[in-house]
């Protein structure tokens, strides 16, 4: 922050934005604020003026509640305490869940709309019976100095020493001694389908995940879904969305940041266990998990490289990807303009996105647009209650 001095501010929040923070004005420039919910009259501590077009400030009191606060689900990320205090990783849990799932519907259909140019009415959807706790089966915790364990506070790597956690599954806070002195910087803890929770002490060490009556093989640091039902949820609306008219089982399938072989195995199995797909995956540890996962099915295969690699190799040598189904699952980042255009010129029948970030996913939409494939389909679902995340899956087909 630049100035010198504490500077406080009244704002009125005007709306939410990308990245768990609300916007307000302030003498005609924007204000980003965490902790708050549009409708509501603050006073908020600005922490960053170094912007001409924007501060950053943080709410320390609330003067007009909005309908839709609620006692915070987590104490200690509550702004009843000082800013540095508030744990970080519950950013929504002072909302209502309805409101939480209009505001992240607003987010999806700005960011359609900016990025896009897609004007698209969009409901996120949570899942049956998700009461918003209790869901999520990998934990990260950092150790302080005194050897304490907790999340870091919210946009810090200060670490926020709690007693609680109750995002995380019965099973994973019932495990942890927050008495305890810790060594180390970090411990990760992991509650899968088969087995007890346990602290990670070996990244490499293999568990099983079960979806849908499945079961998967991977390492403890693998990535996998943090939501117990979410790979299910997923891996439902993926199927959901295929347009079985433009299923070839013999074409070129992919699937792209394939993981451990998650969607393949759920497209295989549910559509057609006869059908031809490669899992592309440039982990070397997912990879090979992906090799064990699909070996159940004979015209499956798992290839470990960079998906951009990978397509560039497909388009050098002529080939193209008629009649094929293409299901990619890229990073937070999205998978960028390269591997959108190249799966463009390669011109699959459909392509099922799934996305973790709203904006990545309307960039990459904007992209691929532009190339000629249009959203045929898009559905949005609350797979990370009480935090500004959520998951969308989007089908695509050329312009027929």
């Amino acid at each position: 922050m630049t100035t010198e001095t504490t500077k406080l501010v009244e704002l009125e929040i005007s709306n939410v934005a990308h990245g768990g923070v609300m916007v307000a004005r302030h003498e005609g420039r924007v204000v980003f604020v965490p902790d708050v919910i549009p409708g509501e009259r603050v006073l908020a501590e600005v922490t960053d003026d170094s912007k001409s077009s924007f501060w950053r400030a943080e709410a320390v009191k609330i003067l007009e509640p909005s309908v839709h606060r609620r006692e915070h689900i987590w104490h200690e990320a509550s702004i009843s305490r000082s800013v540095g205090e508030r744990a970080g990783g519950a950013e929504f849990g002072h909302i209502d869940l309805a409101f939480q799932r209009e505001l992240k519907s607003r987010v999806l259909q700005d960011a359609l709309a900016r990025f896009a140019k897609i004007d698209q009415q969009v409901d996120v959807q949570g899942l049956p019976g998700d009461s918003g706790i209790h869901w999520r089966t990998r934990v990260k915790l950092h150790v302080d100095a005194k050897g304490r364990i907790g999340p870091y506070a919210a946009r810090t790597h200060e670490v926020v020493p709690v007693t609680s956690l109750p995002l995380a599954t019965v099973g994973i806070a019932e495990l942890i001694d927050f008495d305890r002195k810790y060594a180390g910087r970090s411990i990760s803890l992991v509650d899968p389908s088969f087995g007890e929770p346990f602290i990670v002490s070996d990244p490499l060490m293999g568990i099983s995940e079960l979806v849908d009556g499945m079961r998967f093989h991977l390492a403890a640091s693998s990535f996998w879904q943090v939501h117990r039902e979410a790979a299910s949820a997923i891996s439902q609306a993926t199927i959901a969305m295929v347009d079985r008219q433009f299923f070839d089982p013999m074409a070129h399938n992919l699937d792209l940041y394939g993981g451990a072989g998650l969607l393949a195995a759920s497209v295989l199995s549910k559509i057609d266990s006869n059908a031809r797909i490669e899992s592309v995956e440039y982990d070397r540890v997912s990879s090979g998990f992906a090799t064990r996962n699909l070996e159940r099915f004979h015209r499956a295969s798992a290839i470990r490289d960079d998906v951009e690699h990978y397509l560039q190799g497909l388009s050098l040598s002529g080939k193209d990807l008629a009649g094929a189904t293409v299901v990619l699952d890229p990073p937070r980042k999205g998978a960028g303009e390269s591997v959108m255009r190249l799966l463009a010129d390669l011109n699959p029948a459909q392509i099922i996105y799934v996305a973790c970030d709203p904006i990545a996913l309307a960039r990459d939409l904007g992209l691929i647009n532009q190339a000629g494939f249009a959203l045929k389909e898009l559905v949005a679902l609350d797979l990370f209650p009480n935090t500004h995340h959520f998951e969308v899956i989007a089908r695509l087909e050329p312009q027929r």
